[in-house]
This record gives C-alpha cells, structure tokens and sequence, in this order.
C-alpha cells in the first residue's frame, strides 16, 4: 500500500515539475535555466552515488561528463549520427573509461583515491586543450540540433528541448533510486560503514567500487551527452574545475542520500546564478564558499538542520503519558 502511495505522489511530482516553466513565467531565460538544472542535476546525480553510497570522492566525474559531450560533438557533427546512436555511444565510450579508471584505483581508498582521480581530470583537461581531433582550444562546432525524426520532433531552442531534459532527469532519478533498492547498492553501503564486515560478508569491495563507477559513469555521461546539444559546441571548459565544484556542491549542500538533494542543490546554484548574479568570477568564489562552509559546518547540509526541528516538533506532539522509547 505504501509503495502504491510513493507511486501515486512521485507521479503527481513529476507531472507538476514539467510545467515548472510554464508557471514561472515561460520566458526563454526561465527555459534556460530550467534545462541547465536538469542537465547538472544529472551530471550530479552520478556522482552522488559514488559519495554518499560507496563513500569515495571522485575528482574525475568531470571526465565523465566531458566523455559524453565530445563523443556527441565527434558523432553528431563528423558522422552526422542521431541523438539516440550518440546516447549510445557516449555510454559504451564512458564504460571503457570509466573501466579503466575503475581498474587502476581498485586497490585505493579515500585521499589517494582522490588524489589519483584528480590527476585524472588533470591529464584529460590537457589532452583536450591540446589534441587537435577534439578540436584543440577552439573546441568541436557545428553540433546539430536535437532531432528526432521517426517522432517528428526537433528542438532548436531550450523551450523545445525541455521535455528531453526533463526525462533525462526523471530517469536520471529513478535509476539512483533503483540502484539504492539494488543489491549492488546495499553491498555499496556496506563498504562504506564497514568494509571488514562486507568482507565478512561475502562482499568483494574491488568489485563492488568496480561496479558502482560503471553504474555511475553512464548517468554523468547522459548530461554531457544533452550539454552538447543544448549547447551546441564543445571545448575543454567542460573540464574546468567550475564543473567539479558544482557537482560536489549539489551533492552535500542539502545533505547526502536524499533523492532529490542533488536536484535541489543544482536549482539553488543556478537560480543565483542566472537571476542574482554578482558576475562571473564573484559568483565561482561563492560557489566555492558555499562547498567549504557545508563541510566545514553543515556536514549533514542543510536538512541536517531542519532534522532535529522536526524531531522537536514530533516530541512535542507526543500523546500526554506516553514516552518516546530510548534508543538502545
């Protein structure tokens, strides 16, 4: 009965979030930004699963992410391929990365592992300002608009791309939440409270941070994948450290393993960002605050604030003569 309620209010969600927009006013900055969100959401929502599930930082999510809009630029405006084969091969391409990069770190943990993941990132950002097949500093141009001609449908503008946005990210969020409901995801968790005890288990832990990165990388890629369109040109900004600051952001500012905490986290970034700037380079250093103050004060974000006024409140309401039984 549960379940079939969860159903019903997630669907309920999800129909009043694609008017959104349309209830903000409909103008194309509010499209814009709307798409933005959903597109970084996703980005993030790959990464949340690596921090708050397996309890790793990766640094080269970036990488992730700038896999699936090159390999969409090399598709779509080299090969002339459709967006549905350049998903796939934005997937497939990242799996192989993401293998790799999971095969090299399977013996570290924690600050080698972020350390090793950086210099990632590092090496990637060089590569793609400097070879001239990903189009050097000038970047890959000419992406074609999202088409989809079996369905009729073509958007040129962030209006018309919005439904695509707005199902990448249902999707999006609907495979983290299946993969928290997961074996794999349970085993995750393990790992992450308590490797000997996984181990124990029967847990692999190698496997286990294997798999994770395989599930994640894909979901990061998908955002680099529709970045590309709505862009419509790539280069090696998709590298810059901005990406990896808004990503960790998003993840811890509303508090880790809630499923709509990195969507939430992504739409506070962005609306300060395109409604109350301060400009560019102010709007990066409070984007950076933001990330140090949440670890340094807030390491349970923001709902770890509202957590105990609502534990307050549920006291509060306590029928008189009865007690709220101890924690053992």
């Amino acid at each position: 009965m549960k379940s079939g309620i969860k159903t019903i209010l997630f669907a309920a969600l999800a129909t009043i979030g694609f008017f959104v927009p349309t209830l903000l006013g409909g103008s194309g900055a509010v499209y814009a930004a709307c798409v933005l969100i959903a597109i970084f959401a996703v980005m993030s929502y790959g990464l949340d699963i690596v921090v708050s599930d397996l309890g790793e930082v990766s640094l080269a999510h970036t990488v992730f992410f700038a896999v699936g809009a090159y390999t969409t630029a090399l598709l779509s405006a080299s090969a002339g391929i459709g967006p549905v084969l350049s998903l796939a091969g934005a997937i497939l391409m990242v799996l192989l990365v993401a293998a790799a990069l999971g095969f090299v770190t399977l013996q570290l943990r924690e600050f080698v592992f972020s350390l090793v993941t950086y210099a990632v990132a590092v090496v990637a950002a060089t590569v793609a300002q400097n070879w001239d097949f990903l189009g050097g500093s000038d970047g890959l141009r000419g992406i074609p608009a999202f088409e989809l001609p079996w369905l009729g449908f073509t958007a040129r503008n962030d209006q018309e791309l919005w439904p695509v946005a707005y199902l990448l990210l249902l999707v999006a969020i609907y495979l983290v939440s299946a993969f928290r409901r997961s074996k794999l995801g349970q085993a995750a968790m393990m790992v992450h409270l308590n490797q000997r005890l996984a181990v124990t288990s029967g847990v692999d832990p190698q496997r286990v941070r294997l798999q994770v990165f395989l599930v994640s990388a894909p979901i990061t890629a998908s955002a680099g994948w529709l970045y590309a369109y709505q862009r419509a040109y790539i280069s090696a900004d998709v590298l810059e450290t901005y990406f990896l600051i808004l990503m960790l952001t998003a993840v811890v500012v509303m508090g880790r393993r809630l499923l709509l905490g990195p969507l939430l986290g992504v739409a506070l970034i962005q609306i300060q960002e395109k409604f109350f700037s301060f400009g560019g380079y102010v709007d990066k250093i409070i984007l950076g605050s933001v990330l140090i103050l949440t670890l340094a004060f807030l390491p349970n974000g923001l709902f770890g604030v509202v957590a105990p006024l609502r534990n307050l409140f549920t006291r509060r309401a306590t029928p008189v003569g009865k007690t709220i039984p101890e924690r053992s």
